[in-house]
């Protein structure tokens, strides 16, 4: 008995891990897309951020991670994937593309955004006399000392960073480089401290909020509690998590709640589908959806 609770813990807890990068980098695609694209080599302008889900004929919710509308009638789907790529991801990214296409008529590539220790992923699928694809993003075969350097280097000849020189800071941890990830971490919220003028308030207080859910996934102890305080030597530091990634969590649950019920579907249905979504608990879905459950 006492395995079977050890085990559920850690699935329970490498299920909270991946929830928190998945979050991290929705924040960053939200606030932050117009440079974090090029940065990726993904081509185009941005027009404005699409739909992220799509209701099939059988009523079936399905939830993307990211869309971007672009300039030139595409769109550009991201996911974004802690581990290795497998068929059924494949075919779930497949099935994303489909329904959105035939929903908003409109062409689709997505792009896979991987901080996977694993090395060679899997970008195709070959079923029957079709080959779907997609466009392998692999972060670790970034390296970060690379883009310390470079931005060090910036500042030593007096010239100002940018917000397109600091939005990589974001990836940073999920890198490769000889910096240990605390160090990364830290050094990239003291460079976004010092920006001044590059940055406005809510993008300060949005790069750090990324960075402080990375930070809560990977470092635990005295390493989490020095970027705590790192974080709490500005004005915006004890905001950061309530203000930023909370609430915008929270935001999108009463999206998803109302979106769902002016659909037509069941409280135990929403219920259901927070819970894959926001990776809930069932109480912790029960409680957003008497929270945000409209008055009728």
């Amino acid at each position: 008995m006492k395995k079977h609770k050890k085990a559920d813990a850690g699935r329970q807890s490498q299920k909270q891990n991946f929830h928190q990068e998945d979050l991290a980098l929705k924040t960053a695609a939200q606030f932050f897309g117009g440079e974090l694209l090029p940065l990726l080599g993904v081509k185009g302008v941005i027009k404005y951020i699409a739909p992220t889900e799509a209701v099939k004929l059988e009523s079936r919710q399905m939830f993307q991670d990211f869309n971007y509308a672009m300039e030139d009638g595409s769109w550009v789907h991201l996911e974004f994937e802690s581990d290795s790529l497998t068929t059924k991801d494949l075919r779930r990214f497949r099935e994303y593309e489909a329904a959105v296409s035939r929903t908003f008529g409109v062409a689709v590539v997505t792009y896979v955004i991987c901080s996977s220790q694993v090395k060679r992923l899997k970008s195709e699928l070959t079923e029957g006399i079709n080959t779907y694809r997609v466009k392998v993003i692999r972060l670790k075969n970034r390296n970060s000392d690379l883009l310390f350097e470079r931005l060090k280097k910036k500042k030593a000849l007096g010239e100002p960073l940018t917000k397109e020189d600091l939005t990589p800071l974001l990836l940073a941890p999920l890198m490769s480089g000889s910096m240990d990830i605390e160090e990364r971490i830290t050094e990239s919220i003291t460079m976004i401290q010092e920006a001044g003028a590059a940055l406005s308030e809510l993008e300060m207080e949005k790069m750090q909020a990324v960075l402080y859910v990375l930070a809560d996934k990977f470092l635990s102890g005295d390493g989490i509690n020095r970027v705590k305080e790192r974080i709490a030597m500005t004005k915006l530091g004890q905001m950061i998590f309530d203000d930023g990634v909370k609430k915008g969590l929270e935001q999108g649950i009463e999206q998803t709640v109302e979106i769902l019920m002016e659909e037509g579907f069941s409280k135990d249905h929403i219920i259901k589908k927070l819970k894959e979504k926001f990776s809930l608990s069932r109480k912790e879905a029960e409680k957003y959806m008497e929270k945000f459950l409209p008055v009728r």
